[in-house]
């Protein structure tokens, strides 16, 4: 596995699932500014990062609010000096068919923190991170780069996400700053259970086949090399892969497979 060392490296969404676990992996001979809600959570990462040989600073941050993102930022210099990495790993998932949602504000908020809070933070910390010649990640989804059905809310901040690195890539050519977007797949955590129903509050069920999903070490592990390696992209699992290659000759079937993709308890809505 590539390694990353001496770096000041700011993490979203720190206070659990890959957050935390990719908080503890890039621990050693690093300095960690873990951002997340919930403090005493967040305190808990940090001990396990100091065990394993980082410095860290925690920092109590809702990133649907655009000064306590701004503040992230103004925190992670005044304890650090700088910021090399920003890893907006920060986001909420949501399972409910579009005719269904009560709440169509349930589209802002997921916009919030999917997309905006990344858009503050790294507009923010853009000055530091063109002084180290650092990189910007962005830890987006399959859903993404491909719809996904009772997923739109989800799949249309994701795409959103994808669309502004692009962009914020080819702005940046030339400045020795990158921009990586990880697209990861299934993984094995509570982001879909946590997520939303379409009342917006808490789903409390995934609605997707959980069999096979990746672990979080996994995730995390490549997630970790694709920072080392400074990658434009990485897309998790072939099958993944696969299908992004597939999508423009055999658009049809991609839908098909975005489809199947559901559970038959909780998907619902599987013929016309």
């Amino acid at each position: 596995m590539a390694s990353i060392q001496n770096k000041v490296i700011v993490i979203t969404g720190a206070s659990e699932g890959i957050g935390a676990a990719l908080a503890i992996k890039l621990a050693p001979g690093n300095k960690l500014v873990l951002a997340a809600r919930r403090l005493e959570k967040l305190q808990e990462v940090g001990q396990q990062v100091e065990a394993a040989g980082g410095q860290v600073h925690c920092v109590a941050c809702d990133v649907m609010e655009q000064a306590q993102c701004e503040n992230l930022v103004e925190e992670s210099v005044k304890a650090f000096g700088g910021i090399d990495m920003i890893v907006n790993n920060a986001g909420v998932s949501m399972h409910a068919w579009f005719e269904d949602i009560t709440d169509l504000g349930t589209f802002e908020r997921l916009f919030r923190v999917n997309v905006m809070s990344m858009v503050w933070i790294t507009h923010k910390a853009l000055p530091h991170i063109k002084k180290s010649k650092g990189l910007i990640v962005g830890v987006s989804s399959l859903a993404g780069k491909t719809g996904v059905p009772a997923r739109t809310t989800y799949c249309t901040s994701k795409f959103a996400m994808s669309g502004f690195m692009e962009a914020l890539r080819i702005e940046l050519m030339g400045t020795g700053v990158d921009v990586c977007a990880i697209f990861p797949g299934v993984v094995d955590t509570e982001i879909r259970r946590n997520g939303l129903n379409p009342n917006g509050e808490r789903a409390g069920v995934s609605g997707l086949r959980e069999k096979g999903a990746m672990t979080v070490e996994q995730c995390v592990n490549e997630i970790v090399d694709a920072m080392a390696e400074r990658k434009r992209e990485w897309v998790m699992t072939a099958k993944g892969r696969l299908g992004l290659k597939l999508k423009p000759f055999v658009p049809a079937v991609i839908d098909k497979m975005a489809k199947d993709a559901l559970d038959d308890e909780h998907g619902g809505k599987k013929s016309a």
